[in-house]
């Protein structure tokens, strides 16, 4: 592991009113017939139930500036995430490593060219997507850009609360001995979860000295995979926000940042209603607006606004795969869609890895720091839910917000203990066992170095 980052402003109390926040956001709609993401076959964009954008807060402190950019988008590639941080950096002079870029993971979203093998297979290597993700950069730069563009005082707060009937662990320990991964509503051979949730709902809120609403930051970890279908739409992040501005008005931008849901949906077994659409999207939501409602009566303030960022690369080991294991992948590409969906997953996470000929998976881990209360870490990819517990538990500020699918993607992230239980995340791993108890140490070791002693 190298340090290719770090960026400590001068330790420095500020009047009040000097820490400053912007806000934006830019519609990333794509046209109509682009391929969309999240699922193993091609589907063109049909229509809009509501539209996509990048988000971006700026903050300020007077010495630092960092930015925040959450995509409605189901992944984002290192390579769009470096080239937008190059353009943000030329445009505001924000420097490119203080800037945290996401992704909510929403299913109902444009197919971006992530130079994987399964691009072919849902549109990303179609000229359609390729041209969107060459202009996503200048979208995600003209939002941060927006956004410092309007840096005004602010005063900021944070309160986190629990919501513990949105979110449900998706593998689960059967009668037979096995991990099942959503395994059905009311499938009578389930013994239980085989993992926990994060309840948490963590909540940074700023106002201006008039107390107008300028910003809420939203964290909690829950896959954004409910509206399906061919048109495109926020899911349930985009309901959130909706419901936020009927409370704090239009002018006050909600920014939804996933937590640690690799393992985690919505779907509850032990409940026979259909969870699937746009009025389940929306009734999620509203309950995690609710949530956010509830937390605003807890606020308190931020008692030192000095920010302070690191970051740090990490190499992550391989998945095994054998030639043998390869070839029987090039087949299974043959098949087409008459190919089993476990067969796909496999053959296209063998082919990923085969790739890479043996060289190690380096991806950035971000940590971002305020105070002695509040935190952020970036994770790159969709991160088991025991890995982002790990991080809170250790971090020494009082609140720590953990955005997956950020600052570049590789896919999924189990825990040491997931590898030997199997299914489809650990199928689809391209990273080995041990990857995630990797990013945890590192990120706790820029969490530990980044609090103020």
């Amino acid at each position: 592991m190298g340090i290719v980052c770090l960026a400590l402003s001068c330790s420095h109390q500020l009047v009040a009113g000097e820490f400053r926040v912007g806000t934006a956001a830019v519609n990333i709609n794509p046209p109509l017939g682009t391929p969309m993401a999240g699922y193993y076959f091609e589907r063109g964009c049909q229509g809009v139930i509501d539209s996509l954008f990048a988000k971006a807060a700026v903050f300020d402190d007077g010495q630092t500036k960092v930015g925040f950019i959450v995509c409605d988008l189901l992944t984002l590639p290192r390579h769009t995430v470096l080239a937008a941080r190059k353009l943000i950096q030329e445009q505001t002079g924000i420097p490119g490593d203080h800037v945290m870029i996401s992704a909510t993971h929403t299913h109902t979203g444009p197919s971006l060219t992530r130079e994987s093998t399964k691009d072919d297979l849902d549109g990303g290597s179609s000229p359609a997507a390729k041209d969107y993700t060459a202009e996503l950069p200048r979208r995600l730069a003209q939002a941060v850009a927006d956004a410092h563009a309007k840096l005004a005082p602010t005063r900021v707060s944070y309160a986190r609360a629990e919501e513990h009937r949105l979110a449900f662990n998706r593998r689960f320990w059967m009668k037979d001995g096995t991990v099942g991964w959503n395994p059905g509503k009311l499938n009578p051979d389930i013994l239980r979860p085989a993992g926990p949730i994060d309840p948490e709902v963590g909540v940074v809120y700023c106002e201006a000295p008039d107390q107008q609403p300028q910003l809420t930051y939203v964290n909690f970890a829950l896959h954004a995979d409910t509206t399906g279908g061919p048109l495109l739409s926020a899911d349930y992040p985009g309901a959130l926000a909706r419901c936020l501005a009927i409370c704090k008005g239009p002018e006050m931008l909600t920014l939804f940042a996933n937590g640690t849901c690799g393992n985690i949906n919505h779907f509850n077994v032990r409940w026979a209603d259909r969870q699937h659409g746009t009025n389940e999207a929306n009734r999620l939501g509203t309950i995690l607006a609710a949530a956010v409602f509830k937390v605003y009566m807890d606020l308190r303030p931020v008692t030192n606004t000095t920010l302070r960022v690191r970051s740090q690369t990490v190499q992550l080991p391989l998945a095994q795969v054998t030639d043998r294991e390869v070839r029987e992948a090039r087949e299974v590409l043959k098949k087409g869609n008459d190919a089993k969906f476990m067969e796909q997953v496999q053959a296209y996470k063998v082919l990923d890895v085969a790739s890479l000929e043996g060289k190690p998976i380096e991806v950035e881990v971000q940590a971002i720091a305020l105070g002695k209360e509040l935190a952020w870490v970036s994770l790159p990819g969709e991160i088991f839910v025991e890995l982002g517990l790990s991080i809170k538990a250790a971090s020494p500020f009082q609140q720590t917000h953990i955005a997956e699918l950020a600052n570049g993607s590789i896919g999924y992230i189990p825990h040491r203990s997931a590898y030997a239980e199997g299914n489809y995340e650990v199928v689809s791993a391209r990273c080995g066992e041990g990857s995630g108890e990797l990013l945890v140490q590192t990120a706790v070791k820029l969490l530990t170095d980044l609090y103020p002693r």
